[in-house]
């Protein structure tokens, strides 16, 4: 009997999952939606209840019935998720609130002014690799500390979404390095350790998960988790990843100089790199593997912004066609949208600006444009924030050697060729683009001694190139111009609004 791989992934927006045999195939798969729950501007949450275990029991038993295997041929199990999260639970793993997500959840900025200040930020770069920003753990779990302090008191731990996951599958509360340096400042780069003194205020060490390397052997289902999902008890489980990270394995980014460009709620960037590097405009981690490191960028909101424009103004679509026929509108609209622009910080913005207080803009309407005008510039503006990472990256002597792009953007023909234009850099597409969920099933077949990294281009081959149009360069160099302009003349409008 072939051995096979469960992979499971948590998404913003949707959960996904596959069976995939020891040789790549994909035997079956399944999503769940979900929404992200926005209680007010600037947070952003999940139920990790419903949202992550039910949809986590209910898509194993779906695959694992799908494939036609029995649940005794499934030889190892991987879970990655949305992440950094911030989840408090008490002494059995159960949530004590809903969870805090990644970046786009900007509710800490008080406490990371607080802990740059204290700690310093020559400090932070040299021990934890990154500066403090929306995307870090730590100022959000002192953000609970402050203004939740029953949770806090409560709090047996704190932990993210594959955390989470793994410890309901074998009552182990791990952690990856990978997603541990993302604790920002508990997580120390120079030993790949928590560090204590940095953590002195915020939270204590037994209040952290157990670290190990992504694809380490985790535990192992029990019975209890074997009856919820389908599962065979005993079943090896690994530690796992940020879904991210997991993404990027998934189409083949593991050597040095190779970039992952993912469209997916939020663009998120990963390059793998061979030694470290560390600039406060950028993040640092560990990569999953021991001896290598990666550098990660990201949006505040991409997909999620073409998810905004659809419902507010396209919900005379079809559901099912909506995003199909908003690209053929944006098609149809010359490249420079017709002198639209638009700023994608509609949940402040991430990498390289690090602004929570950013706001989205859209800039240079008259009374000729049309809903496809609008739709392209939404996804142009995301590709002028592309670009700007991309510049960044270069700054730092780290320009990508190649580009993958991953997620379920790269659909979107319009958003993906505008990419490659506004920036100037060529992708390439691997035959399987089903994302994290896929790259987690590898890792556990890593974890299991079924497969070595290399394997993955066996698993998942080449499949595509697109070019940049290079007669297009003027046209997008002056539109970055302006696009980097409008932040810069209306910053302090930013801010002075939040703060009326």
């Amino acid at each position: 009997m072939s051995r096979a791989f469960l992979g499971i992934d948590i998404g913003t927006f949707e959960t996904k999952g596959v069976v995939v045999s020891d040789e790549g195939v994909i035997l079956a798969s399944a999503r769940r939606a979900h929404r992200m729950i926005v209680p007010r501007a600037g947070w952003a949450e999940h139920d990790a209840e419903e949202t992550w275990w039910q949809e986590f029991r209910d898509i194993a038993r779906e695959v694992i019935a799908a494939s036609g295997l029995p649940a005794s041929a499934i030889a190892g199990v991987g879970a990655s998720g949305i992440g950094p999260c911030m989840l408090p639970v008490d002494e059995k793993g159960a949530p004590l609130m809903n969870a805090v997500l990644y970046g786009v959840d900007t509710r800490a900025h008080a406490e990371i002014e607080d802990l740059t200040a204290k700690i310093g930020e020559e400090t932070l770069l040299r021990r934890t690799g990154n500066g403090l920003t929306s995307q870090s753990v730590g100022p959000k779990i002192l953000w609970l500390k402050r203004n939740r302090p029953e949770i806090y008191e409560k709090a047996a731990g704190f932990v993210n979404s594959s955390t989470f996951l793994v410890e309901r599958l074998t009552g182990e509360r791990v952690l990856d390095h990978y997603s541990a340096a993302s604790f920002s400042p508990l997580y120390d780069v120079e030993t790949n350790d928590w560090a204590d003194d940095l953590m002195d205020g915020i939270v204590e060490r037994e209040r952290l998960p157990r670290l190990l390397w992504s694809s380490d052997i985790a535990g192992r289902v029990t019975k209890w988790a074997a009856e919820e999902t389908g599962l065979a008890e005993g079943t090896p489980v690994i530690a796992g990843t940020i879904d991210a990270a997991a993404e990027a394995l998934s189409v083949g980014v593991s050597r040095p100089g190779e970039m992952m460009l993912m469209y997916g709620s939020t663009i998120f960037i990963i390059m793998v790199i061979d030694k470290p590097s560390q600039d406060a405009r950028l993040w640092y981690a560990p990569w999953l593997f021991e001896g290598r490191h990666a550098i990660m960028s990201g949006l505040a909101t991409s997909g999620t912004l073409t998810h905004w424009f659809r419902d507010r103004f396209a919900r005379e679509l079809p559901a099912e066609d909506a995003m199909r026929m908003l690209a053929e509108e944006a098609a149809a609209t010359p490249a420079g949208a017709n002198g639209l622009f638009v700023l994608p910080y509609f949940s402040g913005e991430r990498t390289p600006i690090h602004d929570p207080h950013a706001k989205g803009m859209i800039f240079g309407l008259d009374l000729t444009h049309e809903r496809g005008d609008i739709y392209r510039a939404v996804l142009e503006g995301i590709a002028y924030g592309v670009r700007h990472v991309l510049e960044t990256y270069g700054g730092t002597g780290n320009a990508p050697s190649a580009i993958t792009a991953v997620g379920g953007g790269v659909r979107n023909a319009v958003w993906l060729q505008a990419v490659s234009d506004i920036s100037g850099s060529a992708q390439t597409l691997r035959r399987e683009s089903f994302g994290a969920s896929y790259g987690s099933a590898f890792l556990a077949a890593i974890g299991t001694g079924a497969a070595s990294e290399g394997d993955i281009d066996t698993w998942n081959p080449p499949a595509g190139h697109i070019d940049a149009n290079r007669t297009l360069a003027p046209l997008y160099d002056d539109g970055f111009k302006t696009y980097r302009g409008l932040y810069e003349a209306t910053r302090s409008f930013m801010h002075a609004e939040r703060s009326a």
